[in-house]
């Protein structure tokens, strides 16, 4: 195997995507990639045909909407498929897109790697079955999901969790606070997203918060990748923003307000107790209240299989129950104590093997 093809839709599977590729080239420098991602990707070596944010979409409706543009995406990155002569080809996360692309790769020959697979657990389970018909490898993130994928006749390989290989990288830097002008107040980290639509659906109301909470100072993260004035309603109600320096921040952070997402797991295993967050289209949310077959949202709660933190989701995400729910965050000893003893439980279950070696192993000794 010489030549791969990657795909990868968003920014958190584009840094899992990354540290792949660095773990296959110091197993075979001969490697070549080709695909689409973003810059992590970029900077691992990766040719990309097409960079994700060209295409990231997200809820149901936005996706009809925007349908025509995602098939043209799918187009062009099947013929590039076909000029590219992979292989193999691994596809990270991003379900909807990389489903319809290992359809096309095994009615074309290619060998396909799925590393993170879809969620197909949270609804419409049966494209389980689907997932097994095109897949070859399927390389779990997630310690619940091989148990679940058994169900169904397939051997899923759990290989850890990507985020510990990123936190175990993490040197916090001495001087945060002065880089970034902070006072010494306590720090509640607000996480609001990193796709423009999230943002601008939580964002408002994390900012009714700053009044509530004199005696805290916020502080959004904020990533490069979008455009600054996204996050304009912060800044003019005061708050400081830090870009691409999530790590940080949760490293010095008292407490966090999180939309659900990779970074709800990130904010575990820094043992900051946390409020998770989310709203989307009435539409959206009215379908998605249909099909979702788990009770949780939040990674935390998904992987502890309890409540380890509270999810406030579309009516209930207001000002008022952040409010009660920061509150006992910090004066409520048993509740702030209960939630760490969840998040060991996380860390527990998650163990401690590094998920980028352990998937290029399997990869590289993967045969047909």
């Amino acid at each position: 195997m010489k030549r791969i093809y990657l795909i990868s839709g968003e920014r958190s599977g584009d840094l899992h995507a990354s540290n792949l590729v660095f773990a296959l080239k110091a197993k075979d420098s001969s490697l070549s990639f080709r695909g689409m991602g973003g810059s992590y990707s970029k900077e691992a070596g990766v040719d990309l045909a097409v960079d994700y944010s060209e295409v990231a979409l997200m809820g149901f409706l936005e996706v009809v909407l925007g349908f025509r543009k995602v098939l043209k995406y799918l187009n062009l990155v099947k013929k590039d498929i076909i000029a590219f002569k992979p292989d193999a080809l691994i596809l990270v996360d991003y379900g909807g897109f990389n489903m319809k692309i290992a359809a096309f790769a095994k009615e074309n020959g290619i060998t396909v790697h799925y590393y993170i697979p879809p969620k197909v657990w949270a609804w419409n389970q049966k494209r389980a079955l689907k997932l097994k018909e095109i897949t070859d490898q399927i390389y779990s993130i997630l310690p619940f999901e091989p148990e679940f994928f058994q169900e169904f006749g397939m051997k899923v390989h759990y290989v850890g969790n990507p985020l510990l290989d990123e936190i175990r990288k993490f040197k916090s830097h001495d001087f945060f606070f002065q880089k970034n002008e902070l006072n010494y107040q306590p720090i509640i980290g607000l996480l609001p997203g990193s796709r423009k639509q999230e943002i601008h659906a939580m964002l408002d109301k994390m900012i009714t918060l700053v009044k509530e909470f004199p005696n805290a100072q916020f502080v959004i993260a904020g990533v490069d990748s979008l455009p600054e004035q996204v996050y304009e309603p912060a800044r003019k109600a005061g708050i400081k923003i830090v870009f691409n320096q999530t790590y940080d921040l949760l490293s010095h952070a008292t407490a966090a307000v999180v939309t659900s997402g990779t970074a709800t797991l990130e904010t575990a295993l820094f043992r900051v107790p946390q409020i998770v967050v989310y709203r989307t289209s009435a539409i959206t949310y009215a379908i998605a209240k249909r099909l979702i077959r788990v009770p949780f949202i939040s990674l935390p709660n998904l992987i502890a299989n309890r409540e380890v933190v509270r999810e406030l989701i579309q009516d209930d995400f207001s000002t008022e129950n952040l409010k009660g729910e920061l509150q006992q965050i910090f004066s409520n000893v048993v509740y702030k104590g209960e939630m760490l003893q969840g998040y060991d439980l996380i860390r527990e279950k998650i163990g401690e093997s590094s998920a980028s070696e352990n998937a290029a192993d399997l990869i590289l000794r993967f045969k047909n």
